[in-house]
């Protein structure tokens, strides 16, 4: 079963006493211990990045490990990543993410994982990495359309109400026709995917959503499931 969880914001980096959206990510796993992996990519391999990522997951009932391109564990990183359970991906920079891994191979190594049923998951860069498109502020100022790889159809755009230039940014180019139409996800929202089909959306805080943007520029709420207790 192919799945990805595309994290609009939220998960150990943004949101490190709530373990709602993280939690969720490891019982997706049909593994009772499963084998989590964080590639830190977007961010330069941050080190403090990364030891926020152990701190967290070293708690939970999994194997944590992480994937650094500046300092591989070996010459084989698709036999290191393959026998994961769980691929992690942090945010950053997502043109620079997808430069690197295009040259490393991870790209064809990633698409084996998800088609394998490895679950692909990740949070701002490494939610907009998996669709065809997603709203990116990789070039420095400004908010504009990246093409990624094309795992999932049409675009993506993270942080939806944390950052106050995204939506208005998402829908004048969708409407300009500069990417394509695609899902939105506010801070805290995960998108859970299973092949092509957005099959559940969960949140780590009550108040938040995603939507469907359209060519119109019209926006639909969907249904979102909080995590929590209400």
């Amino acid at each position: 079963m192919k799945q990805i969880i595309a994290l609009g914001g939220g998960g150990f980096s943004m949101e490190p006493d709530n373990p709602l959206l993280d939690s969720y990510i490891l019982n997706q796993s049909n593994k009772s211990k499963p084998k989590i992996c964080f590639v830190p990519t977007a961010s330069g391999d941050s080190d403090s990045y990364t030891s926020r990522f152990y701190q967290f997951f070293e708690q939970m009932n999994c194997e944590p490990s992480h994937l650094s391109l500046f300092k591989p564990p070996t010459r084989d990183l698709a036999g290191f990543l393959l026998e994961k359970d769980i691929i992690y991906v942090g945010g950053g920079n997502t043109k620079n993410l997808l430069a690197l891994w295009k040259e490393w191979g991870l790209d064809l190594v990633m698409k084996e994982a998800w088609e394998q049923g490895i679950i692909l998951a990740g949070i701002s860069a490494g939610s907009i990495c998996w669709f065809e498109e997603g709203v990116t502020d990789s070039y420095g100022d400004g908010l504009e359309p990246l093409t990624c790889l094309g795992f999932l159809q049409g675009s993506n755009c993270p942080h939806y109400d944390g950052e106050a230039e995204r939506r208005p940014s998402y829908h004048q180019l969708i409407s300009a026709a500069k990417i394509k139409p695609g899902v939105a996800a506010d801070d805290g929202v995960a998108l859970h995917y299973i092949g092509q089909e957005l099959t559940k959306i969960v949140s780590s805080r009550a108040s938040a959503k995603a939507y469907t943007v359209d060519f119109s520029s019209k926006e639909t709420e969907l249904q979102t499931e909080f995590l929590g207790s209400t």
